[in-house]
């Protein structure tokens, strides 16, 4: 029953991050189910990846339903973030390990407040000036950048995505989160067949737990998320971003 608990408060907060926000379930999962059920930290990953993929196929379904996702562009920047995730791991390899492990976790936090402080209200039109060659470019320059941070310190590839469509692309924020989850989708499903291939399977129980209980709160946030107003919306993403910063950091320091 204690697992099965730690399982699903798990991914509550993890389904509410990327339904909302695009965040990945790794941020949340992992820290969890290393501190409370003492799992192996390399496992612990596995399943908040496969927990990631499923809740973030359903959220981008329901971003795409509402025509709040850039999939030509997404698409773009998915091969730039993969193609240097991998360039700025072999890099990282080369570099003393743990000054930066702290790096999604505050980003969350940052990120949380940043919303509710300063809300993006850029609309669907502002969106729609800028030319296609121009949205082209930046997208794989974007990616570049996105893929080599999250390749470099090993986490915070949603929200560094997030954080740039709005911030240097310029998104309105439903299609940001709508265009991260729709990348994250790919590239949590390819971190968790590499990490099961390597490392063989881990405990089914915790594993399916984990991935129901974060699909289903995703559902529900991506469903809130799109019929929200877009200050509602802001805010409601920047209470979630800090609220599950905040934990993480505590079940970190519990850790």
């Amino acid at each position: 029953m204690y697992p099965f608990m730690i399982c699903f408060l798990a991914g509550i907060g993890a389904g509410l991050g990327t339904g909302f926000a695009g965040m990945s379930a790794a941020a949340v999962i992992s820290p969890m189910l290393i501190t409370f059920l003492h799992m192996d930290p390399y496992m612990a990953v596995g399943i908040a990846l496969a927990s990631d993929v499923l809740a973030s196929a359903v959220s981008a379904w329901t971003y795409g339903k509402n025509k709040n996702l850039d999939i030509k562009n997404g698409l773009v920047m998915m091969a730039a973030v993969l193609c240097f995730t991998l360039v700025g791991s072999w890099v990282a390899s080369l570099l003393p390990g743990g000054a930066m492990g702290g790096f999604s976790t505050i980003m969350t936090l940052l990120l949380g407040i940043k919303f509710i402080v300063r809300p993006v209200m850029t609309t669907r039109e502002a969106m729609g000036a800028v030319e296609p060659g121009k949205r082209l470019v930046q997208s794989v320059l974007c990616g570049v950048m996105v893929g080599f941070i999250c390749g470099f310190v090993g986490a915070g590839g949603g929200m560094m995505m997030l954080l740039i469509l709005t911030s240097v692309l310029g998104y309105e924020l439903k299609t940001a989160v709508g265009t991260s989850v729709f990348i994250m989708a790919f590239t949590a499903l390819t971190g968790a067949v590499s990490h099961f291939a390597i490392g063989g399977m881990p405990d089914i129980r915790c594993l399916v737990f984990c991935v129901l209980s974060t699909f289903l709160w995703a559902q529900i946030a991506a469903r809130f998320a799109n019929r929200a107003e877009p200050i509602v919306l802001n805010r409601a993403t920047g209470v979630v971003l800090t609220v599950l910063g905040g934990a993480i950091l505590l079940v970190n320091w519990l850790g």
